[in-house]
């Protein structure tokens, strides 16, 4: 069995290619689930499809990150499936925190903004200021949740943290987390991003080898850039949210999906997104 968490990965050419998926919002273990057309199993299989379908292709596959929402509801039995199907992939793995791991959402036949939140424990394996080392990159991850809350926190902690590691490792780096930092023009998702993300970016202009930032929570695929670091949204592996969207609203058009990331041994990145086949 893989030991988990992963801390340092080396590959035979330097480079390292990573699989990202996210807001994965399973709310049921298969074991309780009774009803196939529902929801909950929608979730799971879309999961466990986009899974096979990534590693089913031809690019190899060094390190899965698993980007924040593994959960829709707080179960600890959820977590537990979720890790023996990473497990059971052979590839080494990380998951981080998203704002569903941390917070269940109640009344969800409400509007969006009516919902009740509660407060939840985070599950002891999701990572909190996680660092891996690869052979020409450093890869660090963070957990930006706020327990009750839908928008999440980049504290002055993890601002510190980061820029202690960012100080005393030159290799290209790579930040994961959930919430994103930079707006993706959605008023009402960008209302529920990562607070404290101006003072992150003023801290982070000291770094130039921070090249790639990964997050979740927008449910779609957009590429930003700003300070000469590329920032990457994701679609989820379940529903999508639609882009350019004031108010709330799913893209009922648009596929579960995942990335890739091609983390070159010269510091270059090429990253691509792919949808489900059916």
């Amino acid at each position: 069995m893989l030991s988990y968490p992963v801390n340092k990965i080396s590959t035979p050419d330097q480079q390292l290619i990573i699989l990202q998926i996210t807001d994965l919002h399973l709310s049921t273990a298969p074991a309780y689930t009774t009803n196939d057309n529902s929801n909950e199993t929608l979730c799971q299989q879309c999961f466990e499809t986009a899974l096979q379908q990534a590693l089913q292709t031809d690019t190899r596959c060094d390190l899965i990150i698993v980007t924040g929402d593994l959960v829709s509801k707080v179960q600890p039995a959820i977590y537990d499936y979720i890790f023996e199907v990473l497990q059971a992939t052979n590839i080494p793995f990380v998951c981080i925190a998203g704002n569903h791991d941390v917070t269940d959402e109640m009344d969800s036949h409400l509007p969006f903004f009516q919902r009740e939140l509660i407060a939840q424990p985070a599950d002891a394996r999701l990572l909190s200021r996680h660092v891996i080392e690869t052979d020409n990159w450093q890869l660090l991850l963070l957990d930006s949740s706020i327990t009750g809350k839908v928008a999440g926190e980049i504290t002055l902690t993890d601002i510190d943290w980061l820029r202690e590691k960012l100080s005393t490792c030159d290799k290209p780096a790579l930040i994961a987390l959930h919430h994103h930092v930079i707006p993706v023009d959605s008023e009402w998702i960008d209302n529920h991003m990562a607070e404290n993300a101006e003072t992150f970016w003023e801290q982070m202009a000291a770094f130039a080898h921070l090249k790639v930032i990964i997050s979740g929570h927008t449910h779609q695929e957009q590429v930003r850039h700003r300070q000469g670091v590329t920032v990457y949204s994701t679609p989820s592996t379940c529903y999508q949210f639609k882009p350019y969207e004031d108010n709330f609203s799913y893209d009922k058009n648009a596929r579960p999906g995942y990335r890739w990331l091609q983390l070159a041994n010269n510091g270059t990145v090429a990253s691509w997104v792919e949808r489900l086949d059916t």
